[in-house]
């Protein structure tokens, strides 16, 4: 099928790039001019792991181009994406809808023939209503279904998300889309990947469904993490104790600095809206939205009561800046809030991050970035390891040790276990642990 991709960013480069990969032609369109050019010549502008490969492998077979000329590969297409972005709109948590309005608009004067037009981007629930308005108001002659195909891509993993979906959730009421829509997904339908087909604004707000719930299981862990330090419990089995049963799962079970990335504050947020509007609130989801907030705050004060409760003129290493490893992505990062209250308190702040640092530099301010976790750690007076990237997870402690002033290990992502650090000489703190592990637990073995 010939397929146009309206947005080169995440989404739709992914999205792009794996349909290509199953023998679709694909032209992936953007307004930037630099970034055309850049992935023309197979420069790939963010961080997702196989992604350049990809790409690459298709532009040589030809199933995958670009251009920033929208009605030459739109009036071909059989199916056109959307996968603009739907930031927050300032001041009222609102989705911003102004990109996929004004793609819609340009798209409906180019559609020639019967054209499938698929919002990809996250939008709340009426959008393709408004869409499927707009096509007819700029092109009243146009043959156009309006579906709502939502992506459920995790950062760090979205190829393998695409290709190896626990679900497709397609939203239509047009049977030729149906049609088409089986067949641009075919080669995971052979496979008996679950589609999922029902109406429009069904499949808009599962989108939103399935953002605000896993959003508000990591709040409710990292809250069971809050009292499990006030009663000596052990939060990483409890996830395990609990996450066990099958009804509940051992996914985004991991107790840490709370959630942040481009979708889980900006998705949930949105909802919050979205129940406003309809005049049915989303109390728990306003409720998730407020201890997120405020969880990211306080994690600077459980630094400076680590440091003995002051940290003013003292030097803080921060590893990992990245909402999560695998991605380059600074997006609503928990760091950002940590290094903030930090340096609110006057804490000079030294960190590395493997993919993270150029976004940070333009998010941060007097923050020095060093090469490695070993040179964060030079002269400073704690360590804090906000990201859990791989290359954090095996440190030599002895040599990081050995380069700091004061030997404090704040651990946010307990990653590291407790009596380790202790025998090495650290004064270790982290989420949701006691004061003493239990070495010999089976439980706490396996969770760590």
């Amino acid at each position: 099928m010939k397929i146009a991709v309206v947005g080169s960013g995440y989404v739709g480069l992914v999205t792009g790039a794996c349909l290509a990969d199953f023998g679709h032609e694909v032209v992936c369109i953007d307004k930037d001019q630099a970034r055309i050019a850049s992935l023309e010549k197979g420069g790939i502008p963010i961080y997702e792991p196989g992604l350049s490969e990809l790409v690459n492998a298709n532009i040589v077979s030809e199933r995958l181009a670009f251009s920033i000329h929208l009605s030459g590969a739109v009036s071909r297409a059989d199916v056109v994406f959307i996968a603009v972005g739907t930031p927050s709109r300032r001041g009222d948590g609102h989705a911003d809808l102004s990109y996929v309005y004004a793609a819609t608009r340009e798209i409906a004067k180019a559609l020639s023939g019967f054209t499938v037009v698929v919002t990809k981007s996250t939008v709340p629930v009426g959008t393709g209503d408004e869409v499927a308005h707009l096509i007819k108001a700029e092109n009243p002659q146009a043959d156009v279904a309006v579906v709502s195909n939502p992506e459920f891509l995790r950062e760090g993993a979205a190829i393998e998300d695409f290709k190896r979906p626990d679900r497709i959730v397609i939203g239509l009421d047009d049977e030729r889309a149906r049609e088409v829509m089986t067949e641009v997904y075919r080669p995971l339908y052979l496979n008996q990947a679950p589609l999922l087909f029902t109406d429009r604004r069904t499949a808009e707000l599962t989108k939103y469904a399935a953002n605000a719930f896993l959003a508000m299981k990591i709040t409710f862990i990292n809250e069971v993490a809050d009292l499990c330090e006030a009663t000596g419990a052990n939060v990483q089995d409890v996830a395990r104790g609990i996450g066990l049963d099958n009804r509940i799962g051992a996914k985004f079970l991991h107790a840490g600095p709370g959630y942040g990335g481009s979708c889980f504050p900006k998705d949930t947020a949105a909802m919050v809206k979205i129940g406003q509007d309809f005049g049915s609130p989303m109390r728990l989801v306003e409720t998730t939205v407020s201890i997120n907030d405020q969880r990211k705050r306080s994690m600077a004060r459980k630094i400076v009561a680590a440091c003995g409760g002051d940290v003013r003129g003292r030097t803080i290493g921060v590893l990992g800046l990245t909402f999560k490893p695998n991605t380059d992505d600074m997006r609503e990062a928990p760091s950002l809030d940590v290094i903030r209250g930090l340096q609110d308190r006057g804490a000079k702040i030294v960190a590395f991050d493997p993919q993270g640092m150029d976004a940070a530099r333009g998010l941060t301010e007097n923050v020095q970035f060093a090469d490695s976790a070993y040179d964060v750690a030079d002269g400073a007076d704690a360590i804090v390891l906000i990201t859990e990237w791989n290359e954090f997870r095996s440190l030599d402690l002895d040599r990081l040790k050995s380069a700091m002033h004061m030997p404090i290990f704040v651990d946010l992502r307990n990653v590291y276990r407790p009596h380790e650090l202790r025998r090495h000489g650290f004064s270790y703190v982290s989420i949701g642990r006691p004061e003493q592990d239990l070495k010999g637990s089976a439980l706490t073995d396996a969770a760590e």
